[in-house]
């Protein structure tokens, strides 16, 4: 019986393809959550590719997640960068492991970015982070149970215990800071708490995590981020607020309104990303 390929491997030739597709490797990459693909628009000579076409490359099925890497040339602020987006992103609540969740985020490291964004629509906690809120990620906790590293290491990749005292590089998150002040667009801090899903939280548990410290709560990001620190790859998130947690209001939680709130926030979002990947880059 063959033996499955490595994870090396696997992004080894996903990142051959991408390549062989894209030309000139990115400089920084973002992760865009539901609702925010569309800032891939911005891109010059843009190449798009499906991640079914990607080996290994796990496929997102949910709606508001266009399942595409899109790699070209970002003009803003007076300069050129090569930008990787991920419009999309695959979550546990799927099947996928957290190894599997946290793919995505590998290749693009893989490819040699200097820098990761990662933005999520997410639940405000907080009781001033109101939908539409934009909200640098500081931190976050990992309540979803799993760990994207579990299982042997790869040293090649990165260390057995990587450390996460800095997760969220404070470095990144003072440019994004700075790049949302250029824009006008507020931006506010918070601790990002990451759960399994795909069950909106009930109002106990959204209790439990305002004394756990956390002001947002999503269903993706944690996965992500770790993957990225075991490659040594700085990382900055946005969060945008797409709705008062569970027992803050009495509306109804939807996946359809959360995208609606996204895509109403997107303008402010895509005004800073685009003053802040050129940042990013050195």
């Amino acid at each position: 019986m063959t033996a499955p390929p490595t994870l090396s491997a696997r992004l080894a030739a996903a990142t051959a393809l991408i390549l062989e597709r894209t030309g000139a490797p990115p400089q920084v990459a973002a992760i865009l959550g539901s609702g925010l693909g569309g800032f891939a628009s911005r891109l010059e000579d843009a190449v798009a590719i499906p991640y079914a076409d990607l080996p290994g490359f796990p496929v997102s099925r949910v709606e508001g997640h266009a399942g595409r890497l899109v790699v070209g040339t970002l003009r803003a602020s007076g300069r050129l960068v090569r930008v990787a987006l991920m419009q999309g992103r695959v979550h546990g609540y799927e099947g996928w492991s957290a190894g599997e969740v946290a793919f995505g985020a590998r290749v693009l490291c893989s490819l040699g970015i200097e820098g990761l964004l990662v933005t999520n629509a997410a639940g405000g906690i907080a009781p001033d982070l109101g939908p539409g809120s934009l909200v640098r990620i500081t931190d976050h906790l990992n309540l979803t149970g799993q760990n994207a590293l579990t299982g042997a290491n790869d040293q090649a990749l990165g260390p057995r215990f990587p450390d996460m005292g800095g997760a969220y590089d404070p470095g990144l998150g003072a440019l994004l800071e700075a790049a949302a002040a250029e824009v006008g667009v507020p931006l506010r801090r918070g601790v990002y708490a990451g759960v399994a899903g795909p069950s909106y939280e009930t109002p106990a548990e959204i209790r439990m995590l305002r004394m756990l410290g956390a002001d947002l709560v999503g269903m993706s990001t944690v996965h992500e981020v770790t993957a990225a620190r075991h490659h040594g790859v700085p990382v900055a998130g946005i969060s945008v607020v797409t709705n008062a947690a569970a027992g803050l209001t009495r509306a109804t939680l939807t996946h359809e309104e959360v995208q609606k709130v996204a895509s109403r926030a997107a303008a402010g979002l895509e005004s800073v990303l685009a003053a802040f990947l050129p940042r990013a880059a050195r």
